[in-house]
């Protein structure tokens, strides 16, 4: 009887120890004092990770070692847990441990899976059996895997947890992990902004298959655009300016600036596509230029800056500040480094983007320059203004010395005209103006400047617009916009006309003529429409 008792005895203490464990994990599930707990922890340790979901949909969440102790009735493996420092989410990089060799993302995140697979295989091969210690302290905050078995600290024994629970008894869920991952989510009305470098790469990845043909081959004889390629829209105001890049095997790049404050690249030789934009402008956007690499943008707007902006990244390199607004800015042809840059000033300032100084200015007695022109060699420059008298037309184009700063000539143009831009022939020894008398005149690059008067490209029209002038890679055709909206190509020699085509409903602005591909030229105009011809 005596041993009947003590094994009845047993019994009813294993079921109340039985009962107890039950309460203790219902009470553990509808309690609020863990997630409470695990609040405080969270605020004081902003460092806990929590990686996205893998293939067996499982989340990581652990903190910092350093910042939180474990309870002596906290359930612990024979070995540590993995711990990371730093948060991680779902596309954000990985930061190396304070104490370890910088490393790869990758690397970083291979090794972090490898480990935890390594913990679940040594938890699998535990085969002690569970047991628990007193329900009385409080779990530890340092969480592993869900669901992933956990060893109980009793000296050097591990043990399994068994995940059959009792009917009707809800496994325990952290509040971390109840709590929706809104971080990881991404709202399609504001999807992820384009990484710069990926468009780079699109940009400089490879030669156009139209224009490759024609890089072994020396430049041909141009010819005349007669077809619409393609209509590109996308600017909000007028276009001033289209370019191609100079650089033959990046000639596919189309450069317009707009007076809607912005600047972009394109492919004008196949897609159409706008490649990039630049918003580095808070005012109109008056001219724009290549510089000889093609890697760089000069750009000068009514925001009293000129820029130059780097192809690769959109990021400005060099930012100055003119103190009035700049409508037109050149590069030095044999010192990229120095620029011009002229505007709504009696001056022109020459700066050297490395120390970002004025190291010239060009005073003269004038409202507002038009257009810069260097000559050959970079010896002289030509500069247009607004500046015209009753009587003469001094001042209209003024020939500098570049080293000297000195007026070399101001009695080129005798026509009471304003010119609003200038054009270098290619390969002789002349330039042209287009004037506001609706033609454009001839003038000798060489001094005396001067003009030749038995030779004029008359049929387009100027009307105060800022249309420009350009010449083809051969010099043979004279091409430029009217403020009728077409445009019109000459022939060099003779200034006969050649072609007109009829491009816009607006202004047209610019005519620019590829530099590679034959009988190729893009327009634009005043409604911010740009157009590309062969």
């Amino acid at each position: 009887m005596t041993n009947n008792k003590k094994i009845v005895q047993m019994w009813l203490n294993c079921q109340a120890i039985h009962h107890v464990k039950m309460s203790s994990l219902v009470a553990y599930e509808d309690s609020e004092s863990e997630d409470d707990s695990l609040d405080q922890v969270e605020e004081a340790a902003p460092t806990s990770v929590k990686t996205g979901s893998c293939e067996q949909n499982q989340e990581v969440r652990v903190c910092n070692s350093s910042e939180v102790t474990q309870s002596p009735h906290s359930f612990t493996p024979d070995r540590p847990p993995l711990e990371h420092h730093g948060n991680i989410s779902d596309g954000d990089s990985y930061p190396p441990h304070p104490h370890s060799q910088p490393q790869s993302c990758f690397d970083w995140e291979g090794k972090y899976f490898t480990d935890v697979a390594a913990q679940e295989k040594h938890f699998t091969d535990t085969t002690a059996p569970l047991s628990f210690r007193s329900a009385q302290g409080k779990i530890s905050p340092v969480q592993t895997l869900p669901h992933m078995p956990q060893g109980v600290g009793e000296g050097s024994k591990t043990a399994k947890r068994h995940h059959t629970v009792a009917p009707g008894v809800r496994p325990y869920i952290p509040k971390r992990q109840r709590l929706p991952t809104s971080v990881e989510t991404v709202d399609p009305k504001f999807p992820a902004e384009q990484v710069p470098g990926s468009q780079t790469r699109e940009i400089l990845s490879e030669v156009s298959a139209r224009v490759k043909p024609y890089l072994t081959h020396k430049v041909r004889a141009a010819g005349i655009p007669r077809k619409l390629l393609m209509s590109l829209g996308g600017h909000q105001g007028p276009v001033n300016t289209v370019q191609w890049c100079p650089v033959p095997h990046l000639s596919h790049l189309l450069l317009s600036a707009s007076m809607d404050k912005t600047f972009k690249v394109w492919d004008g030789a196949e897609s159409g596509r706008c490649l990039r934009v630049y918003t580095c402008h808070s005012g109109a956007v008056r001219d724009v230029c290549w510089t000889p690499c093609g890697r760089h943008l000069l750009t000068g707007s009514f925001d009293n800056s000129a820029v130059i902006t780097d192809l690769e990244t959109g990021q400005q390199v060099v930012r100055l500040d003119n103190q009035f607004k700049v409508m037109c800015v050149v590069p030095h042809p044999s010192n990229p480094e120095v620029f011009l840059c002229g505007g709504y000033s009696a001056a022109v300032k020459a700066w050297d983007s490395r120390s970002c100084k004025v190291v010239k200015v060009y005073k003269a007695g004038i409202q507002q320059t038009l257009d810069i022109l260097f000559l050959r060699g970079g010896v002289d420059f030509i500069t247009s203004s607004d500046c015209v008298s009753r009587d003469s037309a001094d001042r209209t184009l003024i020939a500098w010395d570049y080293q000297t700063t000195a007026k070399v000539s101001n009695q080129i143009f005798q026509e009471r005209y304003t010119c609003p831009s200038l054009a270098l022939h290619p390969l002789e020894e002349s330039f042209v103006a287009q004037t506001n008398g609706n033609y454009m005149a001839v003038f000798s690059s060489q001094q005396p400047y001067r003009m030749n008067k038995r030779r004029r490209y008359e049929g387009h029209k100027v009307e105060g617009y800022a249309v420009k002038c350009e010449f083809s890679m051969d010099g043979s055709i004279l091409a430029s916009g009217s403020s009728t909206g077409s445009a019109h190509f000459y022939d060099y020699q003779n200034a006969r006309s050649l072609h007109v085509l009829n491009a816009h409903s607006q202004p047209c602005l610019c005519v620019s003529q590829h530099p590679v591909l034959p009988a190729t030229a893009a327009t634009c105009d005043w409604a911010g429409e740009i157009k590309v011809w062969h």
